[in-house]
């Protein structure tokens, strides 16, 4: 059977090219960059290539990267760094769209009496620029929000919010693990202090991740160590995944032109096909702020998780945007914060491509999706139920 992978917002294939790249330094080439004779130096100067590749595709510094174990590493890292920095201020503002990483260390700053506002998103997932000045208050220490949400795709305007910050002397992060490699970054033009990428969402090895910190901003270590990484994150580098990491980068930067349009095509074909042969089927998010590779779709009366096992069946990996495949029976925070209606919300999926992904692969989703829904709505008291289950829908 053909595998169709269509979940790359969770992540993806390593490059061939990362991969070749990365081998040497798994054997021959295994000594310590911290080590001062020539074995140690050789991958110390790889690293450094690393750093470069990966500072020019987010327009940055090589100094201002430092390398950590994930994205969720790096999050964690910039919101403990800005309280540190600020011990005077305990207030944090972020959303209410947020991945874990953010959003479960507000919750747990809040537990700890920290002061937390989550901004709320609109039907699109969108926020609100005026609402952000507003949540601004004296004893804020960070603003931490998304470049791209990883349920929808919606892009949130990070660099309008940077400067907004700036101008009342407030620390910006944002979490660009999913815009990294599928929009244009350039940091350098920006007025954001803080970052978060990791490898494995473009195409680069898992356990390695990126915080950009510009130059000047002030800054507290959150591992605490050696002088790696110029006494910023302690802790011997995983050389490998580094060196994979500055080859992706490299690759994203050269393909961001061209591929990356080809990939919008094909998840537009997909959209507008789906929605053309679906009836009672909507798209969640801005129709045009959104990343070029993210569909996140409604079929109105499903569950998704029926959904993604009769997919899997015909050999496509999608992702559900409910927390059906944890076990839950709670649509997904993020479309409930956008007011999705409840018969909805329980029945999206995810579609996330790569550039790996074909125009033949979206012709074949095309034409298993249609009757998956309708037999799932054959037995769904729901879809029987008709004007009944309309009524029941939530606010």
């Amino acid at each position: 059977m053909k595998l169709i992978y269509v979940d790359n917002n969770a992540t993806t294939m390593v490059a061939p090219e990362v991969m070749a790249e990365m081998k040497p330094y798994f054997s021959e080439l295994y000594g310590n960059p911290s080590s001062m004779h020539f074995f140690g130096g050789q991958v110390q100067r790889k690293i450094r290539q690393a750093r470069e590749r990966v500072a020019a595709l987010i327009g940055a510094e090589p100094g201002e990267i430092i390398f950590t174990s994930c994205g969720t590493e790096s999050d964690n890292t910039a919101i403990m760094s800005a309280l540190e920095v600020n011990p005077t201020k305990d207030h944090l503002i972020t959303t209410r769209v947020e991945h874990p990483a953010v959003k479960n260390v507000a919750a747990h700053l809040k537990r700890k009496g920290y002061s937390v506002t989550e901004l709320p998103v609109d039907r699109e997932g969108m926020i609100s620029l005026e609402a952000v000045r507003e949540a601004i208050m004296p004893n804020t220490a960070l603003i931490s929000i998304m470049w791209a949400n990883n349920e929808t795709g919606v892009l949130f305007p990070v660099e309008e919010i940077a400067e907004l910050a700036k101008s009342r002397g407030v620390l910006f992060h944002t979490d660009a693990v999913q815009a990294a490699g599928k929009v244009p970054i350039n940091l350098a033009a920006s007025s954001i202090d803080m970052l978060s990428l990791s490898g494995h969402k473009l195409h680069g090895p898992k356990g390695i991740g990126v915080l950009y910190v510009r130059k000047g901003t002030p800054f507290a270590p959150f591992l605490i160590g050696g002088h790696q990484e110029g006494g910023r994150r302690g802790g011997t580098e995983n050389v490998p995944a580094i060196v994979g990491l500055g080859k992706a980068c490299e690759l994203a930067a050269q393909r961001l032109p061209v591929e990356v349009e080809r990939m919008r095509a094909l998840r537009d074909k997909l959209e507008k096909g789906l929605l053309e042969s679906i009836p009672h089927s909507l798209v969640n998010g801005h129709p045009e702020q959104r990343l070029p590779n993210t569909l996140s779709i409604s079929f109105e009366y499903v569950e998704g998780e029926s959904i993604l096992l009769k997919l899997s069946d015909k050999g496509i990996c999608a992702s559900s945007g409910s927390a059906c495949t944890s076990g839950s029976l709670e649509p997904s925070h993020v479309l409930r914060a956008m007011g999705v209606p409840f018969t909805a919300a329980h029945g999206s999926i995810r579609f996330s491509l790569s550039i790996y992904n074909s125009e033949e692969e979206m012709d074949y989703i095309l034409e298993v999706m249609p009757p998956i829904i309708e037999q799932l709505r054959s037995i769904s008291p729901f879809w029987k139920g008709g004007l009944t289950a309309r009524s029941c829908t939530a606010s």
